[in-house]
């Protein structure tokens, strides 16, 4: 289906709805709550009953606390059979975690995704590779619909755009990109707010368990692969949680002799969790798709169950192949 049937066929949804519940991927990062929260604001100014909600963890990351979330409600008050679900920047409805299950019950299924990687999925599915994030699309959807963009909205927007294109210098950043970052600034949003909450901010903790991380990185020259494991024990033992790393894997790919950075997450529970980026190189977002995963050619990841050693060995053992 092209993207402008997509985007009229789920307008005409969108229009026909009463009550609409949203949901994005399980972790969220700035694209995907920040596309979510900004539609949802719009639908509610335009009348519509709205929620909002991801998968379990049910926790806000810290640097995202600043966008407005009184959206937001736990996975177990989301409605169990939805009027209109609407799925922001997952691949699949693996991605949802047990918001899936809500998915498979919606009376119709509206899919807002911009991964390489996507599993088609819902009955409508606006999907745009070559958007530098889900915020783009939503944007083409606001506009499609006629709905104005306030300076709330324009701010969660805004958060979408320079989180997944790494503030503008990712590769997928396109004049597209620069002049909607642009017309968010003057419709409000507040640039140097999601700079400082997202990349200057931290609590005291993250230090010590970065420092922990780094003790522990490897360098395989001869592949090309920074990689390190940073465990569910030390955020304990530094007061933190999972939410408060999510820039850890920046440091990480600063190895200049590195293409491809890993960071294997360790939860008590057994998953580990990957990130992988590459410098350009290595499209890990097909290896993270092979391991399960997805995401796109540059910044990826996927879950296991092996031990982390284990897992970061595959991907040593791999890398030749996505390159």
């Amino acid at each position: 289906m092209s993207e402008n049937r997509a985007l009229k066929q789920a307008a005409e949804l969108i229009r026909e709805a009463d009550n609409i519940s949203l949901a994005c991927h399980v972790g969220p990062d700035g694209d995907a709550l920040g596309s979510m929260l900004g539609f949802g604001l719009a639908a509610r100014n335009a009348g519509k009953q709205v929620v909002a909600s991801f998968g379990s963890p049910f926790i806000v990351p810290g640097n995202l606390s600043f966008l407005p979330t009184d959206l937001l409600v736990p996975p177990g008050e989301f409605p169990a059979e939805p009027e209109l679900m609407m799925v922001f920047d997952a691949g699949s409805a693996e991605r949802l975690a047990e918001l899936g299950s809500h998915a498979s019950k919606a009376e119709k299924l509206v899919v807002v995704d911009h991964h390489a990687t996507h599993q088609d999925f819902g009955d409508v599915s606006l999907v745009d590779p070559a958007a530098a994030a889900t915020g783009e699309l939503v944007n083409d959807l606001l506009a499609e619909l006629g709905w104005g963009i306030t300076s709330e909205i324009a701010q969660c927007l805004l958060t979408a755009l320079v989180t997944d294109t790494g503030r503008f210098l990712y590769a997928s950043t396109s004049p597209r990109t620069l002049h909607l970052a642009a017309e968010l600034l003057a419709a409000g949003a507040e640039q140097t707010q999601i700079g400082r909450h997202v990349y200057e901010e931290a609590p005291f903790g993250y230090l010590r368990a970065a420092g922990a991380a780094l003790s522990r990185a490897h360098l395989d020259r001869e592949r090309g692969i920074v990689s390190t494991t940073v465990t569910d024990a030390d955020l304990k033992e530094t007061g933190i949680d999972w939410g408060d790393i999510d820039n850890l894997i920046d440091t990480i790919r600063l190895a200049i002799e590195a293409d491809v950075a890993v960071l294997a997450k360790v939860h008590d529970d057994g998953r580990v969790k990957i990130s992988l980026r590459s410098r350009g190189d290595t499209d890990v977002g097909a290896l993270a798709a092979d391991m399960g995963g997805g995401g796109h050619r540059l910044a990826a990841g996927f879950t296991s169950t092996d031990p982390p050693e284990k897992v970061i060995a595959e991907v040593h053992r791999r890398i030749e192949d996505y390159r």
